[in-house]
């Protein structure tokens, strides 16, 4: 049986569309047949929200980080086939706190997925992260197969790009030697401006094949879509936004067969 493969949505900056990311790519999969899990490790708890759970309940993925409890134990279904997520909460912003005094402060993740992994239950796992690089990200990142970094067409992209993947090299050489950057994602793609062309333009340039093919655009489905606690599949499955998103998907498990 083919391993599980487990892939970090990250990018410290804010705003650039990351947990859409993570809550769509992961109903596409589950959309195509796979058996999929997403964990949230934001303390905003947005991909919880997003797919109808109450953020402010425990047990969430706090728990299971400070070793209060099993991943196994939060693990809950969504209202989608084939999906299931590992909620966040509110308190999870203290959780590094406590984390940083463990002896195995960058393998809490891991050692929580380990068994979950071994019992091959989902075929991928989502990782949602917090904007930012601290230790719940670092977890992320220390427990990843692969990398996915979303990445808004603005000016500043190419910048914050150079960051995160500078990270994954210094992991590489600590934490995590397989970990691979797995793509990087254009959202929030404006047909009418130059400047969105021209971001995409350069990157491609600078990553080629590291980037992928499928480009998610600026959509209102796609921005309403959490506020009712679904995927854009669940929403509005004939929008544009499902269309980009089912695209991603399919690219993804090419890239990840």
């Amino acid at each position: 049986m083919k391993k599980c493969y487990i892939t970090a949505v990250a990018n410290q900056k804010g705003g650039v569309g990351k947990t859409t990311t993570s809550i769509n790519l992961a109903a596409g999969v589950a959309a195509l047949g796979k058996k999929v899990l997403l964990i949230d490790l934001d303390p905003q708890a947005n991909a919880t929200s997003g797919l109808g759970l109450d953020k402010r309940t425990s047990p969430s993925i706090y728990q299971v980080l400070v070793g209060e409890a099993s991943l196994e134990e939060i693990i809950q279904p969504t209202d989608q086939k084939k999906l299931w997520i590992a909620p966040s909460e509110l308190d999870l912003a203290g959780a590094e706190i406590e984390i940083a005094r463990m002896d195995d402060y960058l393998y809490r993740l891991k050692e929580a997925l380990d068994p979950v992994r071994e019992q091959k239950q989902y075929d991928y796992i989502f990782l949602d992260c917090p904007p930012s690089l601290g230790l719940i990200t670092l977890n992320a990142l220390t427990a990843a197969d692969n990398l996915l970094v979303p990445l808004q067409c603005e000016y500043y992209a190419l910048e914050g790009l150079s960051v995160i993947t500078d990270m994954v090299l210094t992991l590489q050489e600590s934490t995590n030697p397989d970990l691979r950057l797995d793509g990087i994602l254009f959202t929030m793609f404006d047909t009418r401006t130059n400047l969105s062309k021209d971001v995409v333009d350069e990157v491609r340039r600078h990553f080629a094949e590291g980037v992928y093919t499928s480009v998610i655009p600026r959509n209102v489905r796609l921005s309403e879509a959490p506020s009712h606690g679904m995927s854009i599949f669940g929403y509005a499955p004939v929008s544009t936004g499902a269309g980009a998103y089912l695209s991603l998907a399919k690219e993804f498990l090419k890239r990840n067969a």
